[in-house]
């Protein structure tokens, strides 16, 4: 049961003096990346820097449902051998476009971060990450970032590996999100910090997952028209309310900042 500040009788934003630490954010705000943040697959975006901006047909068609994380590792080791370096593939991932109203969205985050504690959930890659939200200025306002690891290797060569192993069989065999969440969810909670509300922003089948998980006081922000948004609709006609969360699509992040906005009036 998360435990909501207002019931402690203090105004909102209230900030004691004195006190012997700062009040824990109310909110866990949960981003994906792959076009959530950015507007594009960043797994696909790399093509870009192979030979002819395109793999071939052999590697393209080495894929298999629920291990795309093997799939790129077998893409990364092709264009290692093709000569493809590191810097080359931070360009691709520097130049990837934020999604419409992502830095919106960010800039009214970085406004408010006493109440939102935010992380990021991707089957992306954490050097990809990292690079792309360091040249958007954005990577501070993250508290922890979970993906796949992922490193040079002495030949120069992008390596990829799995980020963990589960049960859940709806997730990909590397990486299952609801699991992830849990854990973090469990950790803050040791640590004495418990949220009022989760927020999730996502767009994929593996962000249906976690947001499937999320109670009544939660908000799940799936991208308009994408796979998580059609799941938890389909979810909802077949088990009325088996999806517990309020569901508020998105085209343009500006939706969620606005719906985010209008909490904070209500709450103060």
């Amino acid at each position: 049961m998360r435990r909501c500040c207002q019931g402690v009788g203090l105004p909102c934003l209230f900030k004691g003096v004195g006190m012997a630490s700062p009040r824990p954010p109310r909110y866990l705000l949960v981003f994906d990346f792959d076009e959530t943040i950015i507007n594009e697959n960043s797994d696909e975006s790399i093509a870009r820097a192979a030979p002819g901006q395109a793999l071939p047909e052999h590697i393209r068609q080495s894929f298999r449902e629920g291990f795309y994380n093997e799939y790129m590792q077998r893409v990364l080791a092709y264009m290692g051998d093709q000569g493809v370096t590191m810097g080359d593939f931070k360009a691709v991932y520097e130049n990837i476009p934020l999604s419409p109203g992502m830095p919106e969205l960010f800039q009214f985050l970085s406004k408010h971060q006493e109440l939102f504690e935010l992380i990021l959930i991707s089957d992306a890659n954490m050097f990809g990450i990292e690079c792309k939200l360091r040249a958007a200025g954005s990577y501070s306002l993250f508290r922890k970032v979970f993906s796949n690891p992922s490193s040079f290797d002495r030949r120069g060569y992008f390596t990829l590996g799995p980020y963990h192993s589960h049960k859940c069989l709806r997730c990909p065999a590397n990486m299952c999100k609801r699991k992830i969440l849990t854990e973090y969810l469990a950790e803050r909670a040791q640590e004495e910090v418990e949220f009022e509300r989760v927020f999730y922003v996502g767009d994929g089948a593996n962000d249906f997952c976690p947001s499937a998980a999320l109670t009544a006081a939660d908000v799940a922000f799936p991208r308009k028209g994408y796979p998580m948004h059609r799941m938890a609709q389909e979810m909802e006609r077949k088990q009325p309310g088996a999806f517990q969360a309020t569901l508020v699509p998105w085209e343009s992040a500006v939706e969620v900042a606005r719906y985010l906005q209008e909490l904070l009036k209500k709450k103060c």
